[in-house]
């Protein structure tokens, strides 16, 4: 890896933390979506308003299944970033091993 690939790898990876700590953000207030869709429709049984528990319950479902896919999306991202950081890691290893290589060659 030479170094303008480097510096659009590094580049990369800063995106993709930037990103991750956007999703991070959706995914805790989806789980407060989903915590305070499960409140209101506790609330509708304790009542026992049929109309309220069907569309709450409903709401529930919708919430869970929105924070399935944000949780999904984060944790495909997580994988890329540390895909994309080994990456980096490689070719910085081999850079090292080969600059080690040509000292070692003309001492």
């Amino acid at each position: 890896m030479d170094s303008a690939e480097f510096i659009v790898s590094s580049a990369r990876l800063g995106e993709l933390y930037e990103c991750s700590a956007l999703l991070r953000r959706t995914r805790i207030r989806a789980e407060e979506i989903v915590d305070e869709a499960r409140r209101m429709l506790g609330e509708a049984q304790r009542h026992g308003n049929p109309d309220h528990v069907l569309a709450f319950s409903a709401q529930l479902d919708e919430a869970r299944a929105a924070y399935c896919k944000i949780l999904q999306a984060y944790v495909t991202l997580c994988r890329t970033i540390n895909e994309e950081r080994q990456a980096i890691i490689r070719a910085q290893v081999e850079r090292d091993r080969a600059a080690i290589s040509i000292d070692q060659g003309v001492a």
